[in-house]
């Protein structure tokens, strides 16, 4: 991918001079009077399965199964029909996901299908019915379930695993935990896989061919179940047909009146730079021609909550409809007294529009979610998180960039994610049609975005990585050697081995391998490990800890510097060290009390040479601060929300994630009662005082 520097759309159109500005005045192409006469609502008709469902029950009565087909054709049914022919035989299923957004949602559907007795949840911060014979969870939950069987002997409770959003197997951070799954997982039970997203699943089914020593069958739809229509909204207000009329879908050709656009040297514009275009006049163009309801995916949360007012004057006058949508908000937030006063509530009730980001609350996002599915809003203003596992359907979705920020640049839009966007475009059984939209701007590339149309979804490549935690557990139940036949089983070193290049490092065995000995060599050193690489007494408890500094927080249960007897002060120690945001760690000093200040300093003093020696290794080491501390100890003394926010100076859905974190955090750290057992009751203790309302949420709503 390119860095933003090097990026073309966002050095094209440099405004040298003042660029002259248009009214926006609603109106269509010709062209696309056939399109628009097609939109409307399908009529009812009996649920018939679609060949590639029916193909994929098949395939998994025998084998594993990788199942890739566009975002809403019928995947889910599947894996209900399946883990209905399980359930029918007495038997056990797992149904992982990997947000916990998806797995809420699918847990709620599971219950209605078989029965709430037979459904249960486990997401770290929901553990419901766990013995039910249907288990809805998040990959994490699955993968550590595995290491305790591994390390106990016995069987993995389950005879059915379906992973859902297989294509996170190439997720930077998460990748290497849906691959941990796929190794570890028993051949005896058949695996499931679901996405939407992945180019190359025939390579990944080969790879789970050798290490599970069955066949694994790719069934693949690309059809659609709602066709795609691209359209280019010109700035004057018209809307054109994006492609050429006959351009074929592999290598698309831009409508001539687009690409006269794309070549313009002085193009018109809808907003300055760095000024949001006005959506208010975007949407009654939208509303004309009957493309409502939309999906706009903004580059920035900012973005998201400044576009709602660009839609002040859009009121809601249909009187039925609006009584509607305020007796559904009602109930929605009516288990949630912070949220029943949002600062966005306003336009979410009057003008049917919300925004989604990673910066709100989840219950925030959950009524959203909710209201768009329910076919209540009019648009949603969301950032590309919403584009993955989450129903969230919509008839157009809208872009104003071809690129996004990863968190540290600006890259170009992949054709995943690109489809994953547009998969929002459509719902079956609502529209005979889903359009994507393009609004140009300064960072619109047109025709890098007709490539990305044309493209398949990317490439998933293995992004498996060595970590503490994963040793650990390993050594719970493996030799160094066996280990090492464990790494044989990547999917990187798979890769490899067929000759196919990758992106990053050559990462096979042999580097695994040599990676993995680096860390079990320091844990030799510092005494979690013996000389014959079995795991030592601090090994074993430390293994408990599957968080993302396993050792750190080891260590000072180990030193005795945590204050293993006051639940409060013990989670705003852990909290540290979960914050992943950028700090200058200047807070006020009326919010750092004075027992917590000494506390903090002397952890921090003591852990400073452990610190200092993983990094010396070569180790990442995410330093100690103190803002996460003084916030959890003003939520865990009982401050209000509204209070803490102030003080934490972040937005709530951050805090919220802080929070949620930090608890699970504590949640490892209350397994380790045998051998800290008062550290694991103030563990208990303290889960208990910082998990409340608003990060807690009613999901029955």
């Amino acid at each position: 991918m390119e860095q933003r520097k090097r990026y073309p759309a966002r050095s094209k159109y440099r405004f040298e001079k003042k660029p002259k500005a248009v009214k926006i005045k609603p109106g269509a192409d010709a062209g696309l009077k056939k399109v628009f006469a097609a939109i409307g609502v399908p009529d009812k008709a009996p649920f018939k399965p679609d060949p590639f469902q029916l193909e994929a029950l098949a395939a998994i009565a025998k084998a594993d199964c990788l199942v890739t087909a566009p975002t809403g054709a019928g995947k889910t049914w599947i894996a209900q029909q399946a883990i209905a022919r399980v359930h029918a035989e007495k038997g056990r299923s797992w149904y992982a996901s990997p947000l916990k957004a998806l797995t809420n949602s699918k847990y709620s559907e599971f219950s209605k299908i078989f029965g709430p007795e037979n459904v249960g949840i486990l997401t770290g911060d929901r553990k419901e019915n766990s013995d039910a014979p249907v288990i809805v969870g998040t990959t994490e939950i699955l993968r550590n379930q595995l290491y305790d069987a591994m390390h106990a002997g016995t069987l993995l409770g389950t005879d059915f695993v379906i992973l859902d959003e297989a294509h996170f197997l190439g997720d930077e951070d998460r990748g290497v935990v849906w691959e941990e799954t796929m190794i570890y997982l028993p051949f005896r039970i058949p695996l499931l896989l679901l996405s939407a997203t992945i180019g190359n699943a025939g390579h990944i089914a080969d790879w789970l061919s050798s290490i599970r020593k069955k066949k694994c069958i790719v069934v693949e739809e690309t059809k659609r179940p709602v066709p795609l229509y691209p359209l280019f909204f010109h700035p004057s207000g018209t809307l054109l047909p994006f492609a050429s009329p006959g351009s074929p879908p592999k290598k698309m050709r831009l409508h001539k009146k687009v690409a006269a656009y794309a070549s313009s040297k002085r193009p018109l514009f809808l907003a300055p730079p760095r000024k949001l275009p006005p959506f208010g006049d975007i949407m009654r163009v939208l509303k004309k021609y009957r493309l409502l309801p939309a999906i706009f995916f903004l580059k920035s949360r900012a973005d998201c909550d400044h576009a709602l007012d660009l839609c002040h004057d859009d009121l809601i006058h249909d009187r039925n409809r609006k009584e509607r949508l305020s007796r559904r908000i009602d109930t929605l937030v009516s288990q949630s007294p912070h949220i029943a006063g949002h600062r966005q509530l306003w336009h979410l009730e009057h003008l049917g529009v919300g925004a989604h980001h990673s910066g709100q609350l989840p219950a925030w996002k959950l009524v959203l979610e909710t209201l768009m599915t329910e076919g209540l809003l009019e648009a949603v203003f969301a950032t590309s998180t919403v584009a993955a596992g989450v129903n969230f359907p919509a008839r157009t979705i809208v872009f104003l960039n071809s690129d996004r920020f990863n968190g540290q640049e600006f890259v170009a839009l992949t054709p995943t994610e690109f489809h994953q966007m547009t998969g929002r475009a459509g719902r079956r059984g609502m529209d005979h049609i889903g359009f994507a939209l393009a609004i140009p701007g300064k960072f619109m590339n047109i025709r890098l975005i007709a490539r990305t149309l044309s493209l398949p979804p990317s490439d998933v490549i293995s992004r498996i990585k060595i970590n503490f935690s994963m040793v650990l557990n390993l050594l719970l139940s493996h030799t160094p050697e066996q280990i090492e036949d464990l790494l044989h089983k990547s999917f990187a070193t798979y890769t490899i081995m067929k000759g196919q290049p990758r992106e990053s490092l050559k990462i096979d065995h042999k580097y695994l391998w040599r990676d993995f000995l680096k860390h079990l060599d320091f844990l030799k050193e510092t005494g979690y490990v013996t000389k014959s690489g079995a795991l030592t007494n601090d090994g074993v408890w430390a293994s408990r800890l599957r968080v993302d500094q396993p050792l750190m927080i080891a260590e000072g249960f180990r030193l005795g510097i945590f204050p293993e007897t006051d639940p409060v002060m013990l989670a705003a120690i852990i909290a540290s060290f979960v914050y992943e945001r950028e700090s200058n760690d200047k807070i006020e000093r009326a919010f750092v009390p004075n027992n917590l200040a000494k506390t903090f300093a002397a952890v921090t003093k003591q852990l400073r040479s452990f610190a200092d020696c993983m990094s010396k290794q070569g180790f990442s080491v995410r330093p100690m601060i103190l803002n996460p501390a003084a916030i959890m100890f003003a939520w865990a003394t009982g401050r209000p929300w509204k209070e803490v926010a102030s003080i934490a100076a972040i937005e709530e859905g951050d805090l919220a994630m802080l929070i949620l974190r930090t608890a699970d955090n504590l949640r490892h750290i209350s397994t380790l009662g045998q051998v800290f057992p008062e550290a694991a009751v103030a563990a208990a203790t303290a889960i208990e005082l910082i998990m409340r309302s608003p990060v807690t949420m009613d999901y029955n709503t």
